[in-house]
């Protein structure tokens, strides 16, 4: 079973836009949306969702009144302001560290289980799909990574699949460098611009630390031929595989529009390119 996953170095650069391209040309595989804060891989594959699993993460603590003496030694604990000059506990504030429960000396605070969002098992038009939503304001989002591509491993043996299609979140944060785990190709999806080519380097930076094989496709990269320039020789100097360049193709946002990926919405010379990125990366694998 392979895994590929599909990153960038920052938001915007189409990388949702290039896996759904890649989910109506792959055989055989799961799918996958690790961009548990804000995923909208679904909005395209429109799933039907089979399987709704909540996802606990950071414990919270509680307070029994009946058996609170109020010695302040829970607000003498916590460093994190959390516990105000009434003794009650701000949500808010509260890290889930749980000093004020160990020096309780009359066990009045417990910590318990905070549901942090939900991860769902589905069926799309292409085949099956994990993803998740954390909830707003929550943390842990690469534990909640980590349980999606789970998730997606158990649902890939279970039903015979040869190919694990991940859609990462972008940056280079810890929900990123969750999703790297155990990938055999990541492909960075980058832009010709200067922030393009700054998060560029960064995220390569973090797939040569796991040593992850990479390769780079470039986005749009008609709309500034001097960077895609660099971009291209960036590449070669550090022997990095360049296996795209898409152009910019208003089409894309009416197939979004549509609810339709870009290989099924026309024969567009963008469609084409993406055909010819996956045939890449299949040989690659």
């Amino acid at each position: 079973m392979k895994q590929i996953l599909v990153i960038s170095g920052k938001g915007g650069t189409g990388k949702t836009t290039l896996v759904a391209g890649f989910v109506s040309l792959a055989e055989n595989a799961v799918m996958a949306d690790c961009d548990v804060d804000a995923p909208d891989l679904h909005i395209i594959l429109k799933p039907d969702i089979q399987e709704e699993i909540p996802f606990y993460a950071l414990k919270i603590p509680v307070k029994d009144e009946s058996r609170c003496i109020e010695c302040g030694k829970c607000r003498e604990a916590c460093r994190f302001n959390a516990i105000d000059e009434n003794f009650n506990i701000d949500e808010f504030r509260c890290e889930g560290c749980g000093a004020c429960a160990f020096i309780c000396p009359v066990d009045a605070i417990e910590m318990i289980d905070s549901e942090a969002g939900k991860l769902y098992i589905s069926r799309t038009r292409f085949g099956p799909f994990v993803h998740a939503q954390l909830n707003i304001g929550e943390e842990a989002s690469g534990k909640l990574v980590i349980e999606v591509k789970r998730k997606a491993k158990e649902l890939a043996e279970k039903e015979n699949k040869e190919l694990i299609l991940i859609d990462g979140s972008p940056g280079i944060g810890c929900p990123v460098i969750a999703s790297l785990s155990g990938v055999d190709l990541a492909l960075i999806v980058t832009e010709p611009t200067v922030s393009g080519i700054h998060d560029l380097e960064r995220i390569l930076g973090v797939t040569k630390h796991f040593g992850i094989k990479t390769s780079v496709c470039i986005n749009k990269f008609d709309i500034n031929k001097e960077k895609t320039n660099e971009i291209e020789n960036f590449c070669n100097e550090n022997g990095i595989p360049l296996i795209g360049r898409i152009p910019y193709d208003p089409s894309i946002t009416t197939a979004m529009i549509e609810l339709k990926t870009v290989i099924e919405f026309s024969s567009s010379q963008t469609s084409e390119e993406v055909k010819k990125i996956w045939s890449k990366i299949i040989e690659m694998l």
